[in-house]
């Protein structure tokens, strides 16, 4: 098994991609997020496969598969000489002093060490998989700090075709914004400028391979018009699925999802309140958001229990999907690289990782389960929690902002239980409450932003290649970083009232 009996993958993607010049990864002494929307675009949309010509894994040989995703992120602080922008990891080594900094050599460690894992065991005959999540932030950090080590690691995993079936990238909100409390109108920048940094670091046709989306902190608006808008952008962005967690889905008739359907695609619908639908394909993360999941690899331990179902006339492995931290806490520094190798040398014991209970990557699957004739149609519908209470009131050909607005109005004075936003994969924080003096300047700072530029940008794309443009970009991206409303009011806030001030003296310039 192993690379030796993986054909190379030829798409037509990727042909686009090869021929397009290589991005700067930073242009202006800024992180390269914007400017070349079109090529971007040129190469985000196919819907030929990525992974069917090079899995070694066989349908047919497959009773239950699990996909384990690893998430990383560290924001971005006005905290550098004179309050430059810097990584907080570059804090945390540079004040190791305090609270858990002294782990920042560890972190480092975890963002690169995929890169040393994937090849060891593959070369070891197991048929590992694993998928990665990389906020923007994190990703222009380690190139602020000039960590080539780590980039060079996870390079070689992305780039080099003997590990590309091994490994999928998911894409993600360029600044680890929370979609339900972000401006509508940046739910699509954030999403391209992921997009763009990605290409600039890995390259155009390593971009063409990522098909998957992972929210941060697997956040799921539920209110109708941002719900809609955020799908639409994916789709527009070219993502075909979104992980979603358990618990901020529901059935149609409000329901939690019946057990099984957890385990098999879902098809996540979103009505608007002018009654326009759009869906998008959703695999379910079940459970809440303990590392452990990940760190001690229960969902192979899950899989084991699964079967195969039936998804319209085709009988499909089950597919246990989890996202953990990738750095966070001792489990993932410590228990995660024991039991990842020590699942994967299991496996090869058991058949090699290519019959019964087997790692799968997220597209991976889908492509296999649908090449085998299931079609996203008859995948059972979701939507998002809370929603039926809305579509209750307001039929769909009735539906109206205006009806939608007083029916949520009506449904927040008359039920306690009933809220806009959205669920996330941990539901004792909120990133609204108490957060006003962060959320005000965030959405001043939107505002301004898009009354500056979006109608220079829609006469004349090639705004988005200034350095105003690019710098506005940034600072409004960066303000919306979850962490901001994450660790209460102090420091936290201050960063972001500093954030929000510069970005606005961007916009003014």
């Amino acid at each position: 098994m192993g690379a030796a009996l993986l054909q190379p993958l030829y798409v037509r993607a990727t042909m686009i991609a090869t021929t397009l010049p290589p991005l700067e990864d930073t242009r202006f002494g800024l992180p390269n997020i914007c400017g070349e929307e079109a090529r971007i675009r040129s190469v985000t949309h196919s819907c030929d496969p990525v992974f069917l010509s090079i899995t070694n894994q066989r349908l047919e040989n497959v009773t239950a598969g699990f996909a384990c995703a690893l998430h990383m992120h560290q924001p971005t602080i006005p905290a550098g000489w004179e309050g430059s922008l810097i990584s907080h990891l570059q804090y945390m080594f540079e004040h190791s002093g305090e609270g858990d900094n002294h782990n920042a050599g560890v972190f480092a460690e975890c963002y690169g060490r995929m890169g040393d894992f994937i090849p060891q065991m593959v070369h070891e005959g197991c048929n590992p998989r694993i998928m990665l999540d990389y906020s923007g932030n994190l990703l222009w950090g380690l190139r602020q700090m000039n960590r080539d080590d780590i980039l060079g690691k996870l390079r070689r995993i992305t780039c080099d075709r003997q590990y590309q079936p091994y490994v999928e990238w998911l894409g993600t909100m360029w600044s680890h914004a929370v979609v339900p409390s972000t401006p509508i109108p940046d739910l699509k920048l954030h999403i391209q400028a992921w997009q763009h940094y990605f290409a600039a670091l890995f390259g155009y046709e390593a971009l063409a391979r990522v098909r998957g989306f992972s929210p941060p902190e697997m956040h799921l608006p539920n209110h109708p018009d941002t719900l809609y808008e955020y799908i639409k952008a994916l789709k527009e962005c070219g993502y075909q699925w979104l992980l979603v967690q358990e618990h901020s889905v529901e059935t149609l008739e409000g329901h939690g999802l019946p057990h099984d359907q957890k385990y098999i695609p879902n098809r996540l619908v979103a009505r608007n309140s002018h009654g326009e639908v759009i869906s998008i394909t959703a695999l379910i993360k079940t459970q809440g958001s303990d590392t452990k999941l990940v760190a001690q690899m229960q969902p192979y331990f899950e899989a084991k229990g699964r079967g195969r179902q039936t998804v319209g006339s085709v009988e499909v492995p089950s597919l246990v999907s989890q996202i953990a931290d990738g750095e966070n806490g001792g489990v993932m520094m410590n228990e995660f690289p024991r039991d990842f190798f020590r699942i994967h040398y299991e496996i090869r014991e058991q058949g090699g990782g290519l019959h019964g209970t087997v790692p799968m990557n997220g597209t991976e699957y889908l492509e296999l389960i649908e090449a085998a004739g299931a079609k996203p149609e008859d995948y059972p519908v979701c939507q998002a929690v809370q929603q039926h209470k809305i579509w209750q009131r307001v039929e769909p050909e009735q539906a109206s902002p205006e009806a939608i607005a007083r029916t949520i109005q009506d449904l927040q004075q008359s039920d306690p239980h009933f809220h806009m936003d959205g669920a996330s994969w941990t539901d004792n924080l909120s990133w609204v409450r108490g957060y006003e003096n962060v959320l005000e300047p965030m959405n001043q700072l939107s505002a301004a932003f898009h009354q500056r530029f979006d109608e220079p940008l829609a006469a004349d794309a090639g705004v988005a290649q200034t350095p105003e443009y690019q710098r506005a970009l940034l600072y409004n991206l960066l303000l919306q970083t979850s962490c901001f409303r994450y660790w209460g009011q102090g420091v936290w806030t201050d960063y972001a009232r500093a954030l929000y001030e510069r970005g606005m003296d961007a916009i003014k310039a």
